[in-house]
């Protein structure tokens, strides 16, 4: 059962934040929806969008700036916390880049963090399942995006489940993570040494190893400017893997543009576009 927290008109729409008691993470979660004001009419296509490091429900719809394009399309646009809180485990909350505010996006299989770090399952089953059953949005016509963190987690769950997610993009997305630091600290800390598991978790052997392919097309903007960008990112990484693997990718590499979200609010029209094109 959704617990409404807030609403606010935003475009002709309805910008709102739910709480809900979560079976896949075993604690209240909470998640952000925007439902254009074509969903006064019936069902609409809906686009996930994951967070990066840090972030929370409610740091897209206040920062991004999407509400806008997605009234123009007819997208709703669903945004889940990036990790689960109140799990109570010792030194959670010790290091910005793990555990509270850093789930990474997958189940989690090490203790003491198995029982309730399962952010994969919520995204793909729980939470599709729940604002496709409670909220006017189109089960059958979804796409998945994010940034960092989250465009790890979208490229993931969108490159396993292309039956789920039609339509994929990413800004600067953690691409290989079995490659960089952040990678290895998440996988390590959640999944132990099994390296199999990790590559379950990374896009850029996902996609080599893909069945399906995204025929429209992969979209990836990456600022030039960005710090983490060598170091944590590996656009490249992913580029040649989709070269390889014959997935079509537009990765765009942008001059002078950071990591944050004036950097997303630029080119946050072009992704709606992308997945509009798909979905609609």
């Amino acid at each position: 059962m959704l617990e409404l927290i807030e609403t606010h008109l935003s475009h002709g729409g309805t910008q709102t934040i739910y709480r809900h008691d979560s079976k896949a993470i075993g604690l209240p979660m909470r998640f952000s929806v925007y439902l254009p004001p074509q969903a006064q009419h019936g069902r609409v296509p809906a686009l996930f969008y994951l967070a990066g490091l840090t972030s929370t429900e409610e740091t897209f719809p206040i920062k991004a700036g999407a509400q806008r394009f997605a009234a123009q399309h007819g997208l709703a646009l669903v945004a889940p916390d990036t990790s689960p809180r109140g799990a109570g485990i010792a030194g959670e909350s010790d290091d910005w880049d793990f555990g509270v505010g850093a789930g990474f996006y997958v189940d989690a299989t090490r203790e003491p963090w198995a029982r309730h770090y399962r952010m994969y399952s919520y995204v793909r089953d729980e939470l599709r399942e729940t604002v496709s059953a409670e909220l006017p949005i189109d089960a059958s016509r979804l796409g998945i995006f994010g940034h960092s963190m989250g465009g790890h987690g979208a490229l993931v769950l969108a490159l396993r489940n292309p039956d789920l997610f039609r339509s994929v993009s990413a800004f600067a997305p953690i691409a290989a993570p079995t490659r960089c630091p952040w990678g290895k600290k998440a996988f390590t800390g959640y999944l132990g040494d099994d390296l199999e598991a990790w590559r379950r978790y990374d896009a850029s052997e996902l996609v080599v190893r893909a069945e399906r392919r995204f025929e429209a097309g992969i979209l990836v903007d990456q600022g030039l400017a960005d710090k983490f960008r060598v170091e944590q990112l590996h656009p490249d990484v992913f580029e040649q893997a989709c070269l390889k693997a014959g997935q079509p990718l537009t990765l765009r590499r942008h001059e002078g543009y950071d990591h944050g979200y004036f950097f997303i609010e630029t080119f946050i029209e072009d992704h709606i576009a992308h997945h509009a094109r798909v979905l609609t």
